[in-house]
């Protein structure tokens, strides 16, 4: 069996006015990640362990933050896009185990949704896909809740 193992990180600063999007889901919250794109840290995260599972580089190559068609996009269509690329080189996934580092709001009860959300789009069944949520305990910028971060892996077979 060929097994591929990925890991993915990306980060984004919080500002006031902003929608947050999670996992394809939008949160309700008083602060939004800024970013070219919807800035949906869980996402982008999970994207860069796929590619760099698949070894297809990273997710800024394939979707350059200064290319004005990825201005705003929704970030379930550059995962939809990611997971194309793995499956073209003969990859699906196994599973993904990921985290949230955010001070607030809460994120548990919208981590069903996220789930949902993610699994539909890489073909896997819910159990196969971890979101795990965590705080910095009011240390650095994530703690004082100026930023969020995700963090993932990735398990794909051929």
């Amino acid at each position: 069996m060929n097994l591929r193992i990925g890991y993915g990180i990306d980060v984004h600063r919080l500002e006031k006015g902003i929608p947050l999007f999670l996992g394809g889901v939008q949160v309700e919250s008083e602060l939004g990640a800024v970013g070219h794109s919807d800035a949906d840290v869980l996402l982008h995260a999970i994207c860069d362990a796929l590619l760099g599972a698949a070894n297809l580089r990273d997710i800024g190559y394939h979707f350059s933050d200064t290319d004005p068609q990825f201005k705003g996009i929704d970030s379930k269509i550059l995962l939809e896009r990611v997971m194309t690329l793995v499956r073209e080189k003969g990859y699906s996934v196994v599973n993904i185990d990921s985290t949230i580092i955010m001070e607030r709001p809460k994120l548990n009860p919208h981590i069903p949704a996220m789930q949902e959300v993610i699994a539909n789009i890489l073909r896997v069944d819910m159990d196969a896909v971890s979101i795990k949520a965590s705080t910095h305990e009011k240390v650095d910028s994530f703690g004082e809740s100026r930023a969020v971060k995700a963090y993932a892996a990735c398990l794909l077979t051929k």
